[in-house]
């Protein structure tokens, strides 16, 4: 592997414990939080109402260094009782910070974003709000929205109906050229959290960036054509990946509905074919795929366990895996959806 980032999965327990744990597993690999370049907290309603808390706890481990950080709110975490799950990116030195960023090994990262005050409640709105701030940020390190590589929003149940309008500020602020001369919109992902990070906010933004150059990975699915996201995009030897759901991509029709693990397999098999569209031909090194996040519904988290050995046989034992409870997923019959992360040989 060309890159030097560790990525890390999350560590859950009560907020001091997930905290130490993850600190503790960095420990291992020989770096510490003077090479943290990002942190994300995936936040249960506990942890959400302990903000003081959190915050007090992250700067015992942190000391005075000062790293983007994205507040994720989740419907709970896979061990029943955890508050906080806490997932780590290193890398050795920490990067550089520019204004609220950090950069590292070409990747761009951002703390987490919330719409303005002047947004109102207009779920369209506080979302263009969301990304003309990522905009901004980036302006510090002279980068525009084109540089995005992904982005991660996370809404209420009750914006689905509404989700479609997002579409708009997408189209009209983002997408770029690559390398090939095609055109280029970042991966993403849409998971509903019905709990806001912030009180009023219908939705929150995680997103990163590349001061590489960028290519589209498709591997032919026609409806990303007319979509503001694209199933990969390769900057440098990264290859940053689009939320994975059970939908078949000739008919954008849901399969395998209310079966866990049918929908794994189909979800992986997705994500193979990307990894083979990238250049990695048939005998797939699936080492290369480096992070795994998985967002599990409510009605997916009794089965959950069994996906293990349906995810080693595609991936192995190599990839950092983080995995928590969604309040639901954009289709209502998806029970998981999957976003990778993986480093080209």
């Amino acid at each position: 592997m060309d890159s030097d980032t560790t990525r890390l999965g999350a560590v859950a327990g009560s907020v001091e414990t997930a905290y130490r744990s993850a600190f503790a597993l960095l420990a291992e690999v020989g770096l510490g939080p003077a090479d943290v370049v990002h942190v994300a907290e995936y936040a249960t309603a506990g942890a959400l109402g302990a903000r003081d808390r959190v915050e007090a706890v992250r700067r015992g481990e942190m000391g005075e260094r000062r790293v983007p950080v994205a507040t994720i709110p989740v419907e709970g975490l896979m061990e029943p009782a955890a508050e906080l799950a806490v997932e780590l990116t290193a890398h050795p030195g920490g990067g550089r910070a520019v204004g609220e960023l950090r950069i590292a090994d070409g990747i761009v990262y951002l703390p987490g974003i919330h719409p303005d005050d002047a947004a109102h409640g207009d779920f369209r709105a506080q979302y263009r709000s969301c990304l003309e701030q990522a905009g901004d940020l980036l302006k510090a390190a002279g980068l525009g929205l084109d540089a995005l590589v992904q982005t991660i929003d996370h809404t209420a149940t009750s914006t689905r109906a509404e989700y479609p309008r997002c579409g708009r500020p997408r189209r009209e602020l983002l997408g770029g050229t690559g390398t090939d001369g095609r055109a280029v919109h970042p991966g993403a992902a849409g998971i509903l959290a019905d709990r806001p990070v912030r009180p009023g906010a219908m939705v929150s933004l995680d997103a990163l960036a590349s001061t590489e150059p960028l290519r589209a990975v498709n591997p032919g699915w026609r409806r990303y054509d007319t979509l503001t996201y694209t199933p990969g995009v390769l900057a440098g030897k990264t290859l940053f990946m689009s939320g994975f759901g059970a939908l078949e991509p000739a008919t954008q029709r849901a399969v395998f509905e209310g079966d866990l693990l049918a929908q794994a397999e189909f979800v992986y098999a997705g994500i193979a074919a990307v990894l083979r569209e990238a250049g990695l031909g048939d005998d797939l090194p699936y080492g290369c795929v480096e992070r795994l996040v998985e967002y599990v519904t409510p009605a997916g988290v009794e089965r959950y366990p069994e996906v293990a050995e349906i995810r080693r046989r595609y991936f192995g034992d190599g990839p950092a895996l983080t995995s928590v409870v969604c309040s639901a997923l954009l289709r209502p019959e998806f029970l998981i959806e999957v976003v990778p992360t993986a480093v080209l040989p």
